[in-house]
């Protein structure tokens, strides 16, 4: 249908444009919606943790969102997990994908609407040869509209895809969270670890030196052989060798916390040059039912996010299979002269009604809709999965943690009889009741007991902190933020400078 050069008035062309597009779009709001309407899948999920009745978990209480603050009391930890959060690139990486499946899904949303395609003018000055001498002008002004028509959801299970897009966009930003926070945790746990092996190292180079003094002088007198200085000197020696490599792992470790915290690593040398002890954990911990990573797990989130925005796109396939319908037209004015350019007469408009069907391509649109019904399934399988190992890494944290508490109970007491042994050995050697041998055994021992006390402690603060990595906790800090709110606000600036469209309305 077209029509062009009417001379009625523009508020009629208008009405007659919008009650014909009125006509259509109810017709299409009432439309069907191809494909399946999506519906969470049930997984299995166990009832109860295979540890519940130990002392050391509590099953009723959900598990603290800030649960750093929390398991370890420590307020250093707490400020550099602060500067992570506002700092870290790969967590600012994440919330910029969250703002671009906003903007996304805003689009997807605009497409239901009827667009202005563009505006178009001109101004033409031309002399006839039919007419020597005679000079015309013409000018014309136009609007360009179209609309398609939303006959079979096409474009409500567009936005419904997006939609669920943008949700698993926030859901992978809570996971890198839920990651970072437990990398800046673990690391400073193993910073302070490291610290402690070197105290311990320190310290048995003491014990050592003072073995090697005591078999000096007894050589010196005559009561000894050489060969107990050189056993001494040689245990001294190999103590000393590993304080290098602890040094280096230490600073390794800093640079590592200094990465995650966005930042060079002089600051952080600093910051961490005292030693304030190996974070201790409570004596009880809420681990919440099993139930809750369904809600916790930020992997599970975007898993059955991403498995509903793939349900949608089985719609806008089978969609494709039957025609588009869309509506569209004009509205302008034309005249000979610029002054008469907007006087009733010079007024147009055109109404167009238009429909595609791609029949000679239904094979390949067939096969489209097996793919992403496919795809779908594959999805599903993928959800599945990692709800099972979503259960499994939850129940390897939880009996890791209680048994290297035990380890820790056992560890303690044979480093304080390690210390013991030594502490007796060196009396009865310098005072001639035991040889230097055995001396030499109870301080590599020491050596070994003193250190392995350390690492253990380190590894149970560090396997609470993969029981709260592996149920999700700490994503629910950033709950009631808009996606640009995620970001710092120099880097809202800079982009407000580069565009001008990053509006107050967006916050």
């Amino acid at each position: 249908m077209k029509w062009r050069r009417n001379p009625e008035s523009r508020c009629w062309a208008v009405s007659r444009f919008f009650a014909f597009a009125g006509v259509f779009s109810l017709l299409a709001g009432y439309g069907c919606m191809l494909g399946p309407d999506y519906h969470p899948p049930p997984v299995a999920v166990e009832d109860f943790w295979m540890y519940r009745d130990d002392s050391g978990i509590d099953t009723l209480d959900a598990v603290n969102p800030l649960w750093w603050e929390s398991a370890f009391s420590d307020a250093l930890l707490d400020d550099l997990i602060a500067g992570a959060i506002s700092q870290n690139l790969e967590l600012r990486s994440a919330a910029l994908r969250v703002l671009q499946a906003q903007q996304q899904l805003a689009i997807s949303i605009g497409n239901q609407y009827p667009q202005l395609q563009q505006i178009t003018g001109s101004a033409e000055r031309s002399k006839g040869l039919d007419e020597p001498g005679v000079i015309e002008n013409e000018f014309s002004l136009d609007f360009n509209l179209s609309w398609e028509l939303d006959m079979w959801g096409r474009l409500r299970r567009l936005v419904q895809s997006a939609s669920a897009d943008f949700e698993a966009s926030m859901a992978d930003y809570d996971g890198v969270l839920v990651s970072l926070v437990a990398q800046v945790a673990q690391t400073y746990i193993n910073i302070r670890t490291t610290q402690r092996r070197l105290e311990v190292a320190e310290e048995n180079i003491r014990l050592q030196r003072e073995s090697l003094r005591i078999a000096t002088v007894k050589f010196e007198a005559g009561e000894v052989s050489a060969l107990d200085v050189e056993q001494a000197q040689t245990l001294l020696s190999n103590t000393q060798a590993t304080v290098p490599d602890l040094e280096i792992t230490l600073q390794q470790l800093k640079n590592t916390l200094a990465i995650l915290l966005g930042e060079p690593p002089h600051h952080l040398n600093y910051l961490l040059g005292g030693f304030s002890g190996i974070p201790t954990v409570p004596a009880r911990i809420a681990v919440g039912m099993p139930q809750d990573l369904l809600r916790q797990r930020p992997d599970i989130r975007q898993a059955e996010r991403l498995l509903a925005a793939q349900a949608a796109q089985i719609g806008v396939a089978r969609a494709e299979l039957y025609p588009t319908f869309s509506i569209g037209g004009s509205i302008g004015t034309l005249a000979m002269d610029a002054g008469k350019l907007f006087e009733g007469e010079s007024e147009t408009w055109d109404l167009l009604f238009d429909f595609e069907w791609n029949v000679f391509n239904y094979g390949r649109l067939r096969s489209n809709v097996r793919l992403q019904d496919a795809t779908f399934q594959q999805l599903l399988a993928d959800y599945q999965q990692t709800v099972l190992q979503a259960q499994v890494d939850a129940e390897n944290a939880i009996v890791a943690y209680l048994k290297s508490q035990q380890q820790l109970i056992y560890y303690a007491r044979a480093a304080e009889a390690s210390k013991e042994s030594v502490n007796l050995s060196l009396s009865q050697y310098t005072n001639g009741l035991i040889e230097f041998n055995t001396v030499i055994t109870t301080l590599t021992s020491d050596v070994t007991q003193q250190d392995t006390l350390a690492v253990t402690q380190g590894l149970v603060a560090s396997n609470l902190v993969q029981i709260y990595l592996s149920l999700g906790g700490g994503w629910q800090i950033r709950e009631d933020r808009t996606p640009i709110e995620l970001l710092p606000e120099s880097v809202i600036e800079e982009m407000q400078r580069r565009t001008g469209y990053w509006d107050k309305w967006l916050r």
